[in-house]
């Protein structure tokens, strides 16, 4: 093989694991929203695992964040439960930071 063929297989195997890490923040983060959501929504008990599951199945619609948005300002909505967009996106990224942390570490180790 050549040191270019060395190259791109280490570049592919680095965007694969790349891939798979940004699949595990992106639910952990789900996982921390739906759970944040779920306490000023009054969800309780295993009533919380079925509404993270919920929001992680909203992620699967589209690319991108939006449709867990979506999701998450729609049950605000139907609660009667006021929340700005900019927020809902401000505590998403906070959440997203933590869980790019956690996975990072979790890698580490």
């Amino acid at each position: 093989m050549t040191t270019f063929d060395d190259r791109e297989k280490a570049y592919e195997k680095k965007f694969a694991l790349d891939q798979d890490l940004r699949f595990k923040a992106e639910s952990r983060r789900n996982k921390m929203l739906a759970e944040w959501a779920a306490e000023k929504l009054g969800i309780t008990g295993s009533d919380v695992e079925e509404y993270v599951k919920a929001v992680r199945k909203a992620d699967l619609i589209e690319k991108g964040d939006d449709d867990v948005l979506r999701k998450v300002k729609q049950d605000f909505a139907d609660k009667g439960i006021a929340i700005d967009e900019a927020e809902l996106r401000k505590v998403m990224s906070q959440f997203l930071a933590k869980a790019v942390a956690d996975v990072e570490a979790a890698s580490k180790s």
